[in-house]
């Protein structure tokens, strides 16, 4: 038996002893060090759609890094003691959009602590083809941000950006936060962030190199049709419409935060023709993991830094109620550095 946070049904976590899993050939069993905690899991929590459906009773946590407990007979990637970490989604390889190169819109789409347990527990397991060695330099704690840090990268790599472009993330949440760091590491001259947190405006300012800061909730205004790259991580339609008013001509505009099912934004199809703006979506995390550890082992991203709360089962309730305040980025502690 091993201990699990179990979501049982909506709005409901509980702490459980469980089975540990048992290992298939193609599969890898590992012991949890690290879970992230993300917008996903406070959707799956309230009962609304993640990358695919979470159906009570669920393991979640699809943000995790940890050390192999036991590998299947059939797996040759990695061995007993390697630290790695996971990404979650698991595609079939056989619908159209897998065989078009276009897995992340898979039509049986499964994951790693969405539709199977995941890293809410001590030890959990994955298929051995979405395991990934860590790199000795990148701690446990670290890595298990790997899945967040390649949902951004995937986003950019949807995008043409060049040195000259300056850029604007709208959002100053962990994955607006990410973006900075990101579109400095693919190279961007200029990243301005857009706000609601004095203090994260102003670390994201000392810290990491963003030249301007605009508290919106405090009343700056976003210059207009400034932008060649604006970088939406909110969600709101009064964001995303900011997007689009900062975008210069010939922009891109990545609408990156997860909406509403049902919201939608206004826009002026007349400024879209005129400053042939594109408007980019962004699902998941297509073939972004080796290049996420690689910006991790560079040195170019510095994601601890984000990290604002550990927490241990028995707090992660409070968390997605609300109770702990502002959070930049929570991460649980199920057996640590050490696992």
């Amino acid at each position: 038996m091993m201990e699990a946070l179990v979501l049982t049904g909506i709005k409901e976590l509980t702490v459980k002893d469980i089975d540990r899993p048992k290992v298939l050939p193609n599969e890898v069993l590992i012991h949890t060090a690290f879970a992230g905690i993300c917008g996903t899991d406070h959707a799956l929590y309230a009962g609304l759609p993640g990358s695919a459906d979470a159906v009570p009773p669920i393991v979640l946590g699809h943000e995790n890094s940890g050390v192999v407990a036991e590998v299947g007979d059939a797996v040759t990637n990695v061995k007993v003691g390697d630290r790695v970490t996971v990404d979650p989604n698991i595609y079939c390889g056989q619908c159209k959009y897998c065989r078009t190169g276009r897995p992340e819109l898979c039509e049986n789409l499964s994951a790693v602590g969405v539709t199977r347990d995941g890293g809410f527990e001590e030890y959990f397991t994955a298929p051995a083809s979405v395991v990934y060695q860590i790199p000795d330099n990148v701690s446990l704690k670290s890595a298990s941000v790997v899945e967040p840090i390649s949902c951004a990268v995937h986003g950019i790599k949807l995008l043409k950006v060049s040195p000259y472009q300056k850029a604007l993330v709208i959002g100053d949440g962990f994955m607006g936060e990410l973006f900075v760091q990101i579109l400095q590491a693919y190279g961007i001259h200029q990243v301005d962030l857009a706000g609601i947190v004095d203090e994260k405006l102003a670390m994201n300012k000392a810290q990491f190199g963003v030249q301007n800061t605009f508290n919106t909730k405090n009343g700056d205004q976003i210059p207009a049709e400034e932008y060649d790259v604006v970088i939406e991580a909110v969600g709101m339609p009064q964001t995303q419409e900011e997007a689009i008013a900062a975008a210069a001509r010939g922009a891109q505009v990545l609408m990156f935060g997860v909406g509403g099912p049902d919201a939608t934004f206004e826009m002026n199809t007349y400024e879209i023709f005129q400053k042939q703006l594109t408007i980019q979506g962004s699902f998941i995390n297509p073939n972004s993991f080796e290049d996420s550890l690689a910006l991790l082992s560079s040195g170019k991203l510095n994601v601890e830094a984000l990290m604002s709360h550990e927490l241990d089962y028995k707090t992660v309730d409070d968390f997605v109620n609300g109770k702990l305040g502002v959070v930049s980025k929570a991460v649980v502690k199920v057996g640590g550095e050490e696992a």
